[in-house]
Formats: C-alpha cells, structure tokens, sequence
C-alpha cells in the first residue's frame, strides 16, 4: 500500500506542476480540493504533500466546492483572506519605525519626498531587537508608508558637513521628545521662499481647457505689488501650520512677531498650561543663531509671556531638513503649483487652502508692518542681554540655548 502511495503522490507531484502556474490563486485552491475529494479519506493529506500547499487551504477549498457558492467576479480572494498586514499584529510597529528615522529623516522642501542613511537592514535588526521581528524587504514597504522615498547620494551631501552634524540631529529629536513628554509645545520655524506678486510664471501644471494655459508675464522683474514674504511655525505635535504673509522685510522682528501671533491665537490657547516653548529653527536667515537681534526679540518675547523659550539650531548647511520645509511648505508649493500669485490675498488664500491626508491645518494672515532691516546691537547691550536671559546648553550653546524671562529667579 506504502507504494501506491508514493507512485500517486509522485504522479500528482507532476501533474500539479504543469497545470499549477496557469491557475490563479482561487483555481488552484478548487483544482486541489477536487484532486483531494476524489481520493477520499487521506485525500487531503496526499495532495498537500505532492503540491506543497498547507492542509489548511485544502480543506478550504474542500468547503467552497461543497458549500457551492458562486464566485465572485474579478476575485480569487475569499474578503479577508490572506496574511494580515504587520501593523495590524503588531500597532506599535510603525510608531518605532519612525521614530528610528525621525532623528536623521531629510527631506526636500519643494517635494514631499523624505530620506533616511539608515539602511533597511539596519532597520529590521533593530527593530527586531526592540520586539518586533520584521525583515528588511517589509522595512522598505513600511518606509513607503511614511513617505520616505529611495534618493541618490547627490540629494544627501549640501556643502561642507559639520562633524557634530547627525549627532546634533539626535539632539533635537531628544529635545523635541522631552518637550512633548512633558506636555509642552514645541515648533518649527522658518521662513518660505519669498514670492514675486503679480501675473508671474508660477512652478508646476494646474488642470485648464486644453490649449488654453493661464498667461503670465515673460519676464519676472519685480512689479508694483512687491513680494510675498511667508514665515511659518509647524506645531510639531498637533500637524498645524501658522504662516503670516509679510510685505517688508525678512527680519529678527517679523520673525519673532510671527511667533509672538501664533503664541497669542493659536498656542496659548492649546497648552494653557505651558511654560516653557521650544523651537527648531535654521542656523541663518531672519532666525540665525548668530543674529543679535533674533535673541533681542526673543528675550521681549520671553518677557511678555513668561515663556522660557529654549531654541535648537539645525546644522549650517541642512535647512532642507528643518521639519517645517517638508511637512507645511511643500505642502503649499504643491498646493498653489502652477497658479500666479496674483495678489497678497491670493496667497494668504492658496497657503489657507493647503490641507493633507494626514490631517495638516494651517491658517495664514497678512502681515502688513514695517520691519526695519540693519538694526545695530552694540557689543555691551548683547553682553548685558546676554547675561540677564541667556544661557547656552553644555552641548553646542552656539546652537542650542535657553532664554528666559529676566524676572526668572536664578
């Protein structure tokens, strides 16, 4: 009886290899069913031996023919067949994915692209070490779901590279996961490429009647309308966007007035308990750690709202990966993409109008003050200033400071 078997079984093993391939998933699991059927008791057994499919689906097969349910077109699927995906068995999944990335997650400002150095083996290991067995082909899956895109070495190198910069990258996300552990807010903050105003030739396509594109000016010489100057702050944890749209100048002053806006009608609002405020900005422009007016107007602000205000510089040379570039101003650069930016209002509106799958709100006003440009602090007035709110952390103080109110007892 021992070689009926095998010849059967090695018989059905052909068979199965010929006609399998040409199956789809639905038909091979019925072909099977009524191979395993006709042979009666140890069908079943037999047949999952010779084509190497699990008992399970057999007999799964077995139950469809027997039911004699029609079916379903364009199916081969039972609904809610197959594995399950990884996060549905394990939530925390993609919560550690990204927070090993975030510290080192780069992005470009125009796109939504995003970048990690880590490779997804690196990855996998890890995270199989924190309890969550992956491999790395899922790594690469999951890193998709969180809109990491794969990039050349060309997008990862801006200029000369500080030594201490990753390990400063590591130092802001530390910071930033203080902050919101403890219940405080923390920002990003930058200003956005200034905008030519007028019937200007804007970036991108935008849906029109064939033959029949908006008409903008040849040349981009600046008109009467001036520019458009957007300064932002992203609520790093709630997904919200503050941006007022200056006329003037890109300045310490309309920076810091920027966030004193956003503090007074949206933060203090949403962390009425909140005392101290962190924020990430770049190393230059209007919010550059060496700008002596930029810690002047920070100190007023730190006087009018009893904040304590702790600022973390990203590295020079990294701006593109302040968060604030790839999770709000992309987002409006794609959003007003191939639209002339016809007026001040129409891009107060446009960058209003910016919204993501994920949930991003933003709310954009005009700024229509004046900010003086050149303000000289003398080297005094910044020792005094200095020595009355400022104190630089251990670890990069050039970058990393905490200003308080001068009433702050020591």
């Amino acid at each position: 009886m021992s070689v009926m078997v095998e010849i059967d079984e090695a018989l059905l093993a052909a068979k199965f290899n010929v006609i399998m391939p040409h199956l789809d998933e639905r038909q091979r699991r019925l072909v099977l069913a009524a191979e395993a059927r006709s042979l009666g008791h140890g069908g079943v057994s037999l047949v999952a031996r010779a084509s190497g499919v699990s008992r399970v689906t057999i007999t799964g097969g077995v139950a469809e023919l027997e039911a004699g349910t029609d079916p379903t077109p364009g199916r081969a699927r039972r609904a809610g067949g197959g594995r399950k995906p990884l996060t549905d068995n394990d939530p925390q999944l993609l919560d550690a994915l990204d927070a090993l990335v975030e510290p080192e997650s780069r992005g470009d400002p125009m796109t939504r692209l995003r970048w990690t150095t880590k490779s997804t083996r690196t990855l996998a290991e890890e995270l199989t070490r924190q309890g969550h067995p992956i491999s790395h082909h899922s790594v690469g899956r999951l890193l998709g779901d969180l809109d990491y895109s794969l990039q050349g070495n060309a997008k990862t190198v801006e200029g000369t590279q500080h030594a201490d910069r990753d390990a400063q990258f590591r130092y802001i996300h530390d910071q930033v996961r203080a902050a919101q552990a403890a219940g405080q807010p923390a920002a990003s903050i930058d200003a956005k490429k200034k905008e030519l105003v007028g019937q200007y030739a804007n970036k991108g396509r935008d849906w029109r009647p064939q033959g029949d594109p908006t008409r903008v000016d040849v040349h981009d010489f600046r008109g009467p309308a001036g520019k458009a100057i957007p300064y932002g702050v992203y609520d790093l944890a709630a997904n919200s966007g503050w941006v007022a749209v200056g006329q003037d100048g890109d300045t310490a002053a309309f920076a810091v007035a920027t966030i004193s806006r956003w503090w007074t009608t949206v933060g203090s609002p949403a962390y009425p308990q909140a005392t101290t405020l962190l924020l990430i900005a770049d190393a230059g422009g209007s919010n550059g750690y060496r700008l002596r007016l930029w810690k002047k107007e920070l100190a007023a602000l730190a006087d009018d709202t009893g904040l304590t205000i702790t600022v973390c510089h990203m590295p020079p040379g990294t701006s593109k990966w302040n968060k604030i570039e790839h999770r709000l101003f992309s987002h409006i650069s794609m959003n007003w993409a191939g639209q002339p930016l016809t007026s001040q209002d129409v891009v107060v509106n446009l960058i209003a109008a910016t919204t993501t799958r994920t949930g991003l709100t933003v709310h954009a006003e005009r700024d229509t003050g004046t900010y003086p440009s050149r303000i000289k602090i003398s080297d005094q007035d910044m020792k005094a200033l200095v020595a009355r709110h400022v104190t630089a952390h251990q670890w990069h103080g050039e970058w990393n400071y905490t200003i308080a109110p001068a009433n702050t007892p020591d």
